[in-house]
């Protein structure tokens, strides 16, 4: 596939989450994309009853969830990163998975009392296939968008533009394509996703896989995080395929599994291996 073939399947899918999402240009501003108002109280209070234990069934790629948990749409420090997408059932994990983010957001909000972050797409109540994503189908899946700097200072100013985030481009180095000023905090990519491992393991739990741009690995692992991030046993992918590596420029992707946990696999129904293959 020629470069320029691999540019237009990545506009043309892109394009396709952000107008499944219903907002190819976001119409709320941010203010309002920010305050947790009443539809979203009333949908979060009523999915929030069950209290039955998750089950994941199946794959990433090819599962269900049972009695899925919905993340909060907004916490202390993070928020859901799209109004519609939140309130289309988008927003749903295994109820493990839950807990170990909502944990290490708690620890971050400690050690960076002035730092946000946005969690993007989970996986669907009932988990299954949720277009685009091949993926995302059994609750132990998350998306989550990079962390930005300018000027060496933390930025938000893409934060509120909702699905529209997914559209974004980053080079080779993690500079926004429209504005070099703006970069990616690579730092706090491993950082948080070595904490996520951490309180993970707590709940018996694992990242069994990091996807995240091929070519964003340097200098991900070039940091002071990211070394200790290279040097642990989590697996960061080593090859994509020229679509998926794409767009996995804007934010990192995480895959959850049962190593840690004395429950009976059976119970568990993941089977999601330690070290996958590409």
């Amino acid at each position: 596939m020629t470069f320029y073939k691999i540019q237009i399947n990545k506009i043309a899918i892109r394009l396709s989450c952000t107008l499944f999402l219903l907002c190819a240009v976001n119409s709320l501003n941010a203010q309002e994309r920010l305050r947790v108002d009443y539809e979203i109280m009333e949908y979060m209070q009523l999915k929030s009853n069950d209290d039955t234990a998750s089950a994941s069934i199946g794959t990433v790629g090819n599962g269900t969830l049972k009695h899925a948990k919905l993340m909060p749409y907004k916490g202390k420090n993070f928020i859901y990163f799209d109004r519609e997408s939140y309130l289309a059932g988008r927003g749903f994990l295994h109820g493990l998975v839950r807990s170990s983010v909502l944990t290490t957001y708690d620890s971050l909000s400690r050690a960076l009392p002035h730092r946000y972050f946005n969690i993007m797409e989970c996986s669907n109540e009932d988990g299954g296939e949720m277009f685009p994503h091949k993926t995302h189908q059994n609750g132990m899946s998350i998306d989550f968008m990079m962390p930005l700097l300018q000027n060496n200072k933390p930025y938000y100013g893409l934060d509120t533009i909702g699905a529209a985030h997914y559209l974004l481009n980053f080079d080779d180095e993690g500079k926004y394509s429209r504005d070099p000023s703006i970069s990616i905090d690579f730092n706090l990519v491993a950082r948080k996703i070595l904490l996520i491992d951490y309180f993970a393991r707590q709940f018996g739990l694992n990242v069994t896989k990091v996807i995240i741009k091929i070519e964003l690995k340097d200098e991900l692992f070039a940091t002071e995080y990211g070394q200790l991030l290279k040097a642990s046993d989590i697996y960061v992918v080593q090859g994509l395929s020229p679509l998926i590596n794409a767009l996995h420029d804007d934010h990192f992707h995480l895959d959850f599994g049962f190593s840690y946990t004395k429950t009976p696999q059976a119970e568990n129904t993941d089977a999601t291996n330690r070290v996958p293959a590409e």
